[in-house]
């Protein structure tokens, strides 16, 4: 199991295209469990636990491994990686609606503060940013 949670987190090492819909590591770790396991025991047993060595296994290995790890490993990867970028474009996607209903001085900035107010202020939020605080997985 340990070997899995290393693979998961070298999810975040291999980048590509990012999905429609995101995921969070443990859901992501769940996945890899239930579709990798076979496959990593059997072609990645030698990868060691450090630098993403088992997410490269599994990429170098993808002719052979199970179809169903090798799309639940790509919707992983892709899905984690889209939730990372939804949490870097909160700020941008919810720049007016931040500005409106949680302005930075009646809202102290820093410690989760502000997207408290925004997820407080649900109702009032635009779909866009209401959108982006979902995919960023705060919701």
């Amino acid at each position: 199991m340990r070997r899995l949670l290393v693979a998961i987190l070298a999810l975040v090492g291999l980048g590509g295209p990012v999905a429609a819909q995101t995921m969070g590591y443990a859901d992501a770790i769940q996945l890899i469990a239930r579709s990798c396991e076979a496959d990593i025991e059997r072609h990645c047993a030698t990868a060691t636990l450090a630098n993403f060595e088992i997410g490269r296994c599994l990429e170098q290995h993808q002719a052979a491994i199970s179809p169903t790890c090798a799309a639940d490993f790509v919707r992983a990867r892709e899905a984690v990686a889209a939730r990372a970028a939804a949490q870097a474009s909160i700020r941008q996607v919810c720049s007016r609606d931040i500005q409106r209903l949680c302005p930075t001085n009646l809202v102290k900035a820093g410690h989760g503060h502000i997207l408290r107010c925004m997820l407080k202020a649900e109702p009032s939020v635009g779909a866009a940013c209401n959108a982006a605080i979902t995919a960023a997985g705060y919701r």
